[in-house]
């Protein structure tokens, strides 16, 4: 089974380094596709990355949520949330 994150992103998104920072989180979470929410890059929101990631043959999608440290790194907050439809 395919398995996309989303990853919503909170506070200051503009150190962001996203190919680097998807990269990290496809392999820690061992997902096949990683779309980020954030002001400055990416979906502009949750179901926009959703279609997306179903588009893609996405089966399995979870959304996670984010907050960019100083240096552009992301730190996920542990939560997760699966959605579907």
């Amino acid at each position: 089974m395919k398995t996309g994150i989303i990853v919503y992103v909170t506070g200051d998104d503009s150190a962001i380094d996203t190919g680097k920072q998807s990269e990290l989180i496809k392999d820690m979470m061992k997902a096949d596709k990683v779309e980020i929410i954030s002001r400055q890059y990416g979906h502009n929101d949750i179901t926009d990355a959703w279609w997306s990631l179903t588009a893609k043959g996405m089966q399995r999608i979870v959304c996670v949520l984010a907050q960019c440290s100083g240096l552009g790194n992301l730190k996920l907050s542990g939560r997760q949330l699966q959605l579907c439809g």
